[in-house]
């Protein structure tokens, strides 16, 4: 059976994240839920942000976690979370902020295969909490 991921990373944002690390530091996602900045994954810090036991780990992308609220995921189960960067910086609490740029959420919906797949893998996702 074919792995199936819930969050991955084009090759900018990738390109991006290693920017970042080589700046900061590790680092971790939070997918915001929208309230301030409006729904956006946000990059911190590894350990600025609080992960909670209401969170959700959906994965890896690069050898950074990324996370979103419990209440988001059940909107957001089946959908696959892709990671970009756009032009334009609008997530003032996000890292990459000053460089002109923002992480940007695509996403995929899971067919039903797929998501046959995600429950064989053992649904929700858990992972490391912070």
């Amino acid at each position: 059976m074919t792995s199936l991921k819930r969050v991955l990373a084009t090759p900018l944002a990738e390109q991006w994240l290693e920017k970042l690390k080589a700046s900061h530091g590790p680092l971790m996602f939070y997918q915001s839920g929208g309230c301030c900045e409006g729904s956006a994954p946000l990059c911190f810090l590894r350990g600025d942000y609080r992960v909670g036991q209401n969170d959700v780990f959906l994965g890896i992308i690069g050898d950074t976690p990324f996370y979103m609220s419990s209440s988001q995921f059940e909107y957001w189960r089946h959908t696959q979370l892709v990671i970009d960067v756009i032009q334009g910086g609008g997530n003032a609490f996000s890292l990459e902020s000053p460089e002109g740029i923002s992480f940007h959420t695509r996403s995929h919906i899971f067919s039903d295969d797929e998501m046959k797949t995600l429950t064989a893998q053992g649904e929700p996702p858990r992972g490391p909490q912070e």
